[in-house]
């Protein structure tokens, strides 16, 4: 399959601002004249919708093993990629994705120590290789980070604690390690962006960037 869109993902640990990023981002884009299409993982699919309550809300979410997290959010993406992104990147659009398998290497890989490259192997078998033209990395401390996931309100109807909001802070220290290290190997697709600075600052670099790289 000949893919002819771009794929732009974005990625950090929680409360790096994403979803306010994204949502102008795709306005950016589709008033550039492009046809984009929006995911988020895991979801974009009813089996990830379905995989995404399990892993968020799930009763027994304290019970589940870092490895049967890591295969739920491979299982998830997997579907996505095929029934998703590579119909709509065939068919020319932009593919805003907020995450893609490097989350997996920072979340289960690094933070949950189930080891990067071995996350990584798996998520390219999931894939079928495929990876984004350009990810936007947010980054920020992620006690900031908390502080801004305490002050919003809970995702679900019910208001179940998302249970990837709950984990120590060592926890996302390690998950912001990695992302770091991963855009370090990965210039030329990684674009790091302070997330501490203003929302408006933020999105006037990514865009710059954006037009730096593929305008």
């Amino acid at each position: 399959m000949i893919l002819r869109g771009k794929f732009i993902s974005f990625e950090g640990v929680e409360g790096v601002g994403k979803s306010t990023q994204i949502a102008r981002f795709k306005a950016f884009l589709e008033a550039r004249g492009h046809t984009v299409a929006f995911v988020r993982e895991p979801g974009g699919t009813e089996l990830g919708e379905d995989v995404r309550k399990i892993l968020k809300f799930a009763d027994y979410g304290d019970r589940m093993s870092a490895e049967a997290e890591a295969l739920l959010f491979s299982a998830a993406r997997a579907q996505l990629v095929r029934e998703k992104l590579l119909p709509a990147l065939a068919g020319g659009a932009c593919v805003l994705a907020d995450r893609f398998t490097d989350s997996s290497v920072a979340y289960q890989g690094a933070g949950r120590g189930l080891g990067e490259k071995k996350i990584a192997a798996m998520n390219e078998f999931a894939t079928g290789g495929l990876v984004p033209d350009f990810t936007v990395l947010l980054d920020l401390d992620p006690e900031i980070g908390f502080a801004r996931t305490r002050s919003r309100a809970g995702e679900s109807a019910d208001g179940k604690a998302d249970r990837m909001e709950t984990f120590p802070r060592d926890f996302y220290e390690r998950v912001r390690a990695a992302y770091l290290r991963l855009a370090e190997a990965n210039p030329q697709r990684f674009f790091v962006v302070d997330a501490a600075l203003s929302p408006d600052e933020v999105f006037e670099k990514i865009c710059a960037e954006y037009v730096r790289r593929f305008a």
